[in-house]
């Protein structure tokens, strides 16, 4: 009865889009979203060590239950400080935290209004509301009023969603004209700060510091501990009615086992220290900068936006999987990003900027490209190498 799935995973490999998990333990890794090296900061590991400690493992159950602990509380406002913001409340994760705040938000009789390389969580999380979905092209906001203009009186609602930076190209939303948009066209505004929360705006706190916008109650912020600030977890910020709003309609809220007060405590600490170090965030962003001018020497096509995502194109999923496995052999994790996480076609490997790489290791790696046995694809179209 189940011999389909052998006949799915053929087609999959056949279109160069099978995963497979790879080990990372003895690679030199240089895709993880860990841009600030504080998962492995001693400041981090030893809060996490003395909460487990004194609370355990986990937190017992979901925070409406017996779940939510001093430590819970404390770094909710914690991030409400930090964005600049009346409140926070916790998620399980990032995907979590979209799945159940955009359905809490609008559904049927309501419209969202989605940019086409928004995170997969926002997808799910407008599939699952119920509510009329319109995409447009990505950062294309003309279109985006356009869509506006002709739809909006329909319907109750309206969720204008988009990310702040996008986590495959790096590219940032531009603040200014969602705001204006939102606006002019009664929305609710949902940033997904997730790679932007420790690496944009002043000592990392995000899209509204970057441009210098204070928050107003229709922007509702929501974001991830388990990037830059190296645990697990994420958060949705707003007005105070808000977060109490979301603690009584997110389903993924309310029917999740809440974090563990260790990792609540470690990401508290991870921002306390991102405060006190100034010199974090715009030492990332040189190292990026440097990242980027290093491969675009040697003549690599590099998309830059000036965060630290920094995507190495390939175009084809068989390029971006056969270069991928000639560094991984040589001991570089450096993971290919296909169909359908970006468009067909737009294959590449995702590199990312952390201030836990080893100058070495960047050598090794740039020595590795250099030494490839053909000459750098720029060209969407230019034949397949041989590695």
């Amino acid at each position: 009865m189940m011999d389909w799935i052998e006949e799915e995973l053929q087609k999959i490999q056949q279109q160069k889009l099978l995963r497979r998990r790879t080990l990372r333990e003895g690679l030199i890794d240089l895709c993880s979203n860990d841009y600030l090296g504080l998962r492995e900061h001693p400041e981090v590991k030893e809060e996490a060590i003395r909460v487990i400690k004194d609370y355990g493992v986990g937190s017992g159950a979901s925070a409406l239950v017996s779940g939510y602990t001093i430590h819970h509380k404390s770094l909710e406002e914690k991030l409400a400080d930090f964005k600049g913001v009346p409140a926070c409340v916790l998620f399980g994760s990032g995907y979590l935290a979209n799945l159940g705040t955009i359905p809490a938000l609008v559904s049927e009789g309501d419209m969202i209004l989605s940019d086409q390389l928004n995170h997969a969580s926002i997808i799910d999380g407008c599939r699952l509301s119920r509510a009329k979905v319109f995409v447009f092209p990505h950062l294309d906001y003309e279109k985006a009023e356009e869509i506006l203009k002709e739809n909006r009186r329909a319907y109750r609602r309206c969720l204008l969603v988009s990310d702040s930076v996008f986590s495959m190209d790096g590219d940032i939303a531009h603040l200014p004209t969602l705001l204006k948009l939102s606006q002019e066209y009664d929305c609710m505004l949902m940033l997904d700060e997730a790679h932007a929360t420790g690496t944009l705006g002043e000592k990392g706190k995000g899209i509204l510091y970057a441009f210098g916008i204070p928050w107003q109650e229709n922007i509702i912020l929501m974001g991830t501990l388990s990037k830059a600030l190296g645990s697990y977890g994420a958060f949705v910020c707003g007005s105070q009615r808000f977060v109490d709003y979301l603690i009584n309609r997110a389903r993924s809220l309310i029917f999740s086992t809440s974090l563990p007060p260790s990792l609540c405590a470690s990401a508290k600490k991870a921002l306390e220290i991102l405060e006190r170090e100034e010199w974090m965030v715009p030492t990332l962003k040189s190292l990026a900068e440097d990242i980027y001018k290093r491969l675009s020497k040697m003549g690599f096509s590099v998309k830059f936006h000036h965060t630290p995502i920094l995507p190495i194109m390939l175009y084809s999923e068989e390029r971006a999987l056969e270069l991928s496995k000639y560094l991984l052999e040589k001991g570089v994790f450096l993971q290919a990003i296909r169909y359908p996480t970006v468009p067909m076609g737009e294959a590449r490997l995702r590199l990312t900027a952390s201030l836990k790489y080893k100058k070495e290791d960047l050598e090794y790696f740039y020595m590795l490209l250099k030494s490839l046995p053909h000459p750098p694809l720029t060209d969407p179209l230019s034949p397949k190498p041989d590695f």
